[in-house]
């Protein structure tokens, strides 16, 4: 986790700050966590910058700290699990002028939509994974399944078909052009294949 741990130090010395990033680390080894943990993490961070490679070094710090802090409360409860990151982030970051900035922008992962430029680049790299080649796809499907492990397979089927069919029916799935350009039509396909594989339950 010393990856999690350098990119923190970097976004904040960017911000002008010297706060540690207490147990982010520890958060996201949690046991309970088979995709969203550290891995899962540094690939947002990885892809959001890769996204906003043409914004200020401050709003890729920004980007940058809302990324590690974005699943740092996960209980698998949606809304509630952003909300207390959003807070999390906030009592880190305390005498930061961006750390209600960083808190919004991990607020916004809850709804998955947003009309702020910046919050569509985070939204953005949240699902780039969907974007992923077949392997790396495979391996997404059985990290999350594994998190819902004790839900018998078939509510799984008809819960997993709902949230497919709900991000196939996003016209475009992703806000920026940057990530449609990158991710869009293969992660078209993989929610395509994932639903075929399901049986397209009711």
């Amino acid at each position: 986790m010393l990856e999690l741990e350098r990119r923190w130090h970097e976004a904040v010395r960017e911000l002008g700050g010297t706060r540690g990033p207490g147990d982010l680390a520890d958060r996201y080894a949690e046991p309970h966590r088979g995709y969203h943990n550290g891995e899962h993490v540094l690939a947002v961070v990885r892809d959001v910058n890769l996204l906003a490679d043409d914004r200020t070094p401050r709003e890729r710090a920004v980007l940058t700290l809302a990324a590690l802090v974005h699943d740092v409360i996960y209980d698998g409860v949606p809304g509630e699990d952003e909300r207390r990151s959003a807070e999390w982030a906030r009592e880190r970051l305390a005498g930061l002028p961006e750390a209600d900035e960083v808190a919004s922008l991990v607020l916004a992962t809850a709804e998955h939509t947003s009309d702020d430029p910046l919050t569509c680049l985070l939204l953005d790299a949240d699902l780039a994974i969907l974007g992923s080649d077949p392997a790396t796809y495979g391996r997404y499907r059985t990290a999350v399944r594994a998190e819902y492990a004790h839900v018998p397979d078939d509510a799984w089927r008809v819960g997993r078909a709902k949230v497919l069919r709900s991000l196939a029916a996003r016209d475009p799935l992703y806000a920026t052009p940057r990530a449609r350009a990158r991710w869009e039509a293969r992660a078209r396909a993989n929610l395509a294949a994932e639903l075929s594989s399901l049986g397209d339950p009711p």
